[in-house]
């Protein structure tokens, strides 16, 4: 590797809760290292994808969707997007043309940094064609330097041409992470994502949102991980919820999260579950530092 003209940065990745950038990163990465579902404030962490490549390295920084907190988890996700914006060599801010636009104040704060920004609009393969122009009107608002590209991050369309975009603004440097390195975070992580996943994907209403996965014991085997979770949940009702009738509905979330570990590890995984009640640990400032949330 030549460092003198070896090229590795920051990317951080903002938008609303739908506008898909968790889709973003992973296809740009080609590894799915966020998960994905249809619900709002799928993602919790920021979560580093690192591509290499011979002549670079590109951190991207998966980040919650930008909100209004209303109680001390949703204001831990806020921060870690603040802290993304501090330290990135490039910010790509999403919009979904058929979602709310980013708040003024977030916009504002762009504009202060003074970092390289690209403005996406994502979705152009599900957009109607006001709606896209409706997004251009609002960009001619801004009155500072930005670029502007129009993909499909789902469908894979134009994300090769915004790579090169990002490129053209990251500084020569050394690799922050070994080149072997697809993210900064443990396997474990990734178990209690999956398990997490799998709750988004199989429970309505406000049950995917109170609860937490733990992993409380991760053990790898020469041909198996054996993995130990707790989902942690704020009520007794919520808990019958999750469990359903006879165990059903938390073996089927159980099985599901089973498979895709398997795919995701490239091994035999064993998994057990247990569900318990934590009241009110959204709120509470020293469960949520246990959980691995910002401080």
């Amino acid at each position: 590797m030549d460092i003198t003209t070896h090229k590795s940065g920051f990317v951080t990745i903002i938008g609303k809760p739908n506008a898909g950038k968790s889709t973003l990163m992973n296809a740009l990465v080609g590894e799915k290292l966020s998960i994905v579902t249809p619900k709002a404030q799928t993602t919790r962490h920021r979560i580093f994808g690192i591509l290499n490549a011979e002549d670079f390295q590109i951190v991207f920084s998966d980040t919650p969707g930008i909100i209004k907190p209303h109680y001390e988890m949703q204001k831990s996700m806020m921060k870690s997007v603040s802290y993304s914006l501090e330290d990135a060599d490039v910010i790509v801010c999403l919009t979904d043309p058929m979602d709310e636009f980013i708040e003024p104040e977030t916009i504002e704060r762009i504009k202060k940094s003074r970092i390289p920004t690209i403005f996406v609009t994502n979705k152009i393969d599900e957009a109607k064609g006001e709606q896209i122009e409706k997004v251009r009107n609002w960009y001619e608002t801004f009155d500072f330097p930005f670029s502007v590209m129009e993909i499909s991050a789902l469908k894979c369309k134009n994300t090769l041409e915004l790579l090169g975009n990002i490129l053209k603004f990251i500084p020569i440097h050394p690799a922050y992470y070994d080149k072997e390195d697809l993210t900064d975070r443990p396997e474990r992580f990734f178990a209690s994502e999956i398990i997490r996943e799998k709750i988004l994907l199989n429970y309505r209403q406000e049950i995917p949102y109170s609860c937490e996965v733990v992993i409380s014991g991760f053990k790898e085997k020469p041909d198996m991980n054996v993995v130990m979770a707790e989902i942690i949940v704020e009520r007794d009702s919520q808990k019958g919820i999750l469990i359903g009738p006879k165990g059903a509905m938390l073996k089927k979330v159980g099985i599901e999260a089973r498979i895709s570990m398997e795919e995701f590890f490239g091994k035999k995984v064993f998994l057990e579950t247990h569900v318990r009640v934590i009241k009110d640990w959204r709120s509470n400032l020293n469960q949520l530092k246990k959980f691995g949330y910002e401080n």
